[in-house]
């Protein structure tokens, strides 16, 4: 267990002022602090009643006080939780009080960070933590909830495992190649199931595309000519004015997003500059970075005017819904059957129709809630990078043990970093200043 010689506290329930604020503390000063500030150190894990003191003994607030020893706590550490008015005033007063007794106001995630060093949860988890607290949408909520488990230390540490076998087997025919009771093919037997173990790297680390969807939002592309529609159904499916909508062509000259919740699945919607040939030279670059969006998308909603189509085609090998517009404009019997959806971004026909079919192409994403699969970039290219070690190995069948062995060493270590079981220092940082103040 790592030891931290000082002791820290945040405000740890967000904005002031609210009903109640909870301010954290952790480290080996935390009973000091409470027996100076309330007279004495509550039972663990049971609410307590107390007024909180300043060093001279003003009165800073009466609330409730919660100790959770070490190392049954969150961070592992002595914790302390203050539960205050929620007051700008009452935090500042407490926050100056626990500063003049010298502690440190905690850096973003520092809890967090204590509870990874001292063992109490794995890098996966501290990241899966993150995503927890930022998830906007069901779907993000319940694939945080799902990667704070123990499953992904598990995963790579049975691919570990296996990795350490197949080297112990190596280095038994290289150090005992003359015993009677080693035969000279025991390596070779080891080979079979790392080239196994590689595939199944591989096709994990393919699945981050799936993760990437859920955590950052299906994208979906409205793309068509020149006053289809395509800002005034933006407007109706945000259900507000995000996009200006004139009768002039080229008023929309950039990508605007707007990002939705359907059935629990963000989506990140975003109209196009419309796409024809005459354009001046600025409208050029909004039509080009249309058929960029257009190419990275998951999905492409190619409209019309289908009182009068033009016709824009998507790129090639993409996910499309044709949906027809201002069919409010039609009669009944001259609708046109070239469309999955007709819609009118003007009197919201439609429009549920539509929402429909972008749910149907999310759930190809939102049915991966309990898989396991790499869900941060750092991940994969911890991933490819064992993967590659290993593909060597298997690719020098005429090079020496040693060399080859090497391989499976690289591609151990690069494993046990994906959780932190091996050193990671140089990555801490980065990790876990992505998270709030007070976690």
């Amino acid at each position: 267990m790592t030891i931290a010689s000082d002791t820290i506290f945040a405000l740890s329930s967000g904005a002031l002022p609210s009903g109640i604020a909870v301010v954290r503390i952790s480290g080996p000063a935390t009973r000091d602090v409470l027996m100076a500030m309330m007279g004495e150190v509550p039972e663990a894990r049971h609410a307590k009643l107390a007024t909180f003191r300043a060093s001279d003994e003003m009165v800073l607030d009466r609330g409730l006080c919660l100790f959770f020893p070490a190392p049954t706590s969150f961070t592992g550490e002595d914790c302390a939780e203050l539960h205050l008015h929620g007051g700008r005033a009452v935090v500042a007063a407490v926050i100056d009080a626990l500063s003049v007794r010298g502690l440190k106001l905690a850096e973003a995630g520092e809890f967090t960070k204590r509870a990874f060093l001292n063992g109490k949860i794995d890098l996966t988890a501290a990241e899966a933590l993150s995503d927890l607290i930022a998830a906007e949408t069901e779907a993000q909520r319940r694939f945080a909830i799902d990667n704070s488990t123990e499953s992904h230390r598990q995963l790579y540490g049975s691919w570990r495992a296996r990795l350490i076998h197949a080297r112990a087997m190596i280095e038994a025919e290289l150090d005992f190649s003359d015993e009677a009771d080693v035969p000279g093919s025991v390596a070779a037997a080891v080979w079979d199931d790392v080239r196994t173990l590689q595939r199944e790297i591989a096709e994990h680390a393919a699945g981050y595309r799936h993760a990437e969807i859920i955590r950052e939002g299906f994208r979906v592309v409205i793309l068509g000519a020149p006053n289809s529609g395509k800002s005034s159904l933006l407007n109706a499916l945000a259900r507000r004015d995000v996009a200006i909508v004139t009768d002039e062509p080229g008023t929309t000259r950039d990508v605007l997003e707007v990002n939705l919740d359907i059935a629990g699945m963000k989506v990140v919607l975003a109209d196009t500059a419309g796409v024809r040939r005459a354009a001046g030279k600025v409208e050029a670059i909004g039509i080009e970075r249309s058929l960029q969006r257009a190419r990275e998308a998951d999905l492409v909603m190619v409209l019309e005017d289908a009182s009068a189509p033009v016709l824009v085609r998507a790129p090639p090998d993409k996910s499309v819904i044709k949906v027809g517009n201002k069919c409010d404009l039609i009669a009944r019997d001259q609708l046109p059957i070239r469309y999955d959806v007709l819609v009118s971004a003007r009197t919201g026909e439609g429009l549920d129709e539509l929402i429909r079919r972008i749910q149907l192409a999310c759930e190809a994403y939102t049915n991966t809630a309990g898989s396991i699969l790499p869900f941060r970039a750092r991940h994969v290219a911890l991933l490819q990078e064992a993967s590659d070690a290993l593909h060597a190995a298997l690719s020098l069948e005429g090079a020496g043990l040693e060399i080859r062995a090497e391989g499976l060493r690289a591609a151990g270590v690069a494993l046990g970093c994906i959780s932190g079981e091996v050193d990671v220092e140089h990555l801490l940082d980065a990790i876990f200043s992505s998270f709030c103040i007070g976690k």
